[in-house]
C-alpha cells in the first residue's frame, strides 16, 4: 500500500529526525529536507539504522524558493508538512537577532508560499512555550495570554504563529495548521542511534549535563539560584523527545482527517516542572553517574519558571506523554556513551 507523504523540514535535526522515526512507524512516508547547518549526515545514518530503510532526503534551505519547489516537484504528491527547520538557542538569539529574524519567519513565509503553489494544505508548525514570555500563572493553558518574548527566538515563534493565523483568516483559506507549542525536549531515542547532537558548546542544559558526565565538559554551570522557585534555580517542562515526536504524528493525522478548527494550538509537555537541582539530582540517580556543577550568575533572556497544562492535548488530541523524567535522562546518557564508542 503506498504510503502518505509528509515533507519534514529540518528533519535530520533533534526533533525531526526522532519524528521521522515515527512517522515511518505509523506508516507515513516522511521526506526529509535540511540544510545540515545544525545537524549532521550521522543522523540520516541513525534513522536508516532504526528503520532498515533509507528514508528520502534533499539539502536544501527553507529560505530557498526555488530548491524548495524541485523537492515538491519530485516528490510529487506531498500531503503535509511538518515544520522544524529553524535556529533555535535562545541566548544565540541575542547576539544573532537578524539573522534570526531572516531565518525562522523567512523560511515560513517561502514554505507557505511553495505550499499555496502545490496545493498543500496541512501543517504542524514547530512552536515553543517561549511565546508565554514570563508567564503571570502556572501552569500555562493554551488561552494563557502571550507576552513580549524573552528573546529573538521566541519572538520569531509570536511571529510565524501570527502570520499562520492571518493566513487562515483570509477569505476562502482552506490550509489546516497545528500549533504545537513544546517545552524542553530532552533524551533520545532507545536504540541510541539517534539523539541530541550540538555542534560546538551545548546551549541546551541535557547535553551540558552529558557532557559533563563524560568527561568532556570539566563542570556544570547552573546559571542563577536566586529566583523565586522553590529551590531557586529555573524550572521547566522535561518532555522526552520520543513522546514529543509522536504528538506530531496524532497532528498529522487529525490535520489529514479534516478534524477540528483551521488553526489550532496545543501544549505539548508532561505537566509537571522540574528545577535544574533537580534534574541534576534526577540524573545522578537515573546514571549513577556524579556530576561536577557550580552555581553561576543568571543567563539573560531565560524564563524562571514554565511548564504546561496539557489538557487540551489529551483531551482533544488524545496524546499524553508516558515517558519519566529518569527515563528521558538515562537515554540521554545512553546516546551520549554512544557517541563515544
Amino acid at each position: 500500500m503506498e504510503r502518505t507523504k509528509i515533507l519534514v523540514t529540518g528533519g535530520a535535526g533533534y526533533i525531526g529526525s526522532h519524528a521521522v522515526v515515527e512517522l515511518y512507524e505509523a506508516g507515513f512516508q516522511p521526506i526529509i529536507i535540511d540544510n545540515f547547518s545544525n545537524s549532521e549526515d550521522s543522523s540520516l545514518r541513525g534513522i536508516e539504522e532504526i528503520l532498515g530503510v533509507r528514508v528520502p532526503a534533499h539539502r536544501v534551505d527553507c529560505t530557498d524558493a526555488e530548491a524548495l519547489r524541485a523537492v515538491f516537484a519530485e516528490e510529487g504528491n506531498l500531503r503535509g508538512v511538518i515544520h522544524f527547520a529553524a535556529y533555535k538557542a535562545v541566548g544565540e538569539s541575542l547576539q544573532k537577532p537578524l539573522e534570526y529574524y531572516q531565518n525562522n519567519v523567512g523560511s515560513l513565509l517561502t514554505l507557505l508560499q511553495v505550499m499555496r503553489e502545490f496545493g498543500v494544505e496541512a501543517l504542524v508548525f514547530s512552536s515553543s512555550c517561549t511565546v508565554y514570555g514570563v508567564p503571570d500563572a502556572l501552569p500555562v493553558t493554551e488561552l494563557t495570554p502571550t507576552k513580549k518574548a524573552n528573546s529573538p527566538y521566541g519572538a520569531t515563534k509570536q511571529m510565524c504563529e501570527d502570520i499562520l493565523r492571518d493566513v487562515a483568516a483570509a477569505p476562502g483559506a482552506s490550509m489546516r495548521t497545528i500549533l504545537l507549542r513544546y517545552f524542553n525536549p530532552i533524551g533520545a531515542h532507545p536504540s541510541a542511534k539517534i539523539g541530541e547532537l550540538p555542534l560546538g558548546v551545548p546551549q541546551n542544559l541535557i547535553p551540558f549535563v552529558t557532557q559533563t558526565a563524560a568527561g568532556i565538559r570539566e563542570k556544570l554551570t547552573i546559571y542563577g539560584d536566586t529566583y523565586d522557585t522553590p529551590d531557586g534555580t529555573n524550572i521547566r517542562d522535561y518532555v522526552h523527545v520520543v513522546d514529543l515526536a509522536k504528538a506530531h504524528v496524532v497532528a498529522v493525522q487529525r490535520l489529514l482527517d479534516g478534524q477540528g478548527e483551521l488553526v489550532e494550538t496545543y501544549n505539548v509537555g508532561t505537566g509537571r516542572g522540574n528545577s535544574v537541582l533537580e534534574v541534576v539530582q534526577a540524573f545522578e540517580r537515573a546514571t549513577g553517574q556524579k556530576l561536577n556543577y557550580t552555581i553561576g550568575p543568571p543567563r539573560p533572556g531565560d524564563v524562571p519558571a514554565i511548564y504546561a497544562d496539557v489538557t487540551k492535548a489529551t483531551q482533544e488530541l488524545g496524546f499524553q506523554t508516558t515517558s519519566t523524567l529518569e527515563e528521558a535522562l538515562a537515554s540521554a546518557w545512553k546516546w551520549q556513551l554512544s557517541l563515544s564508542n
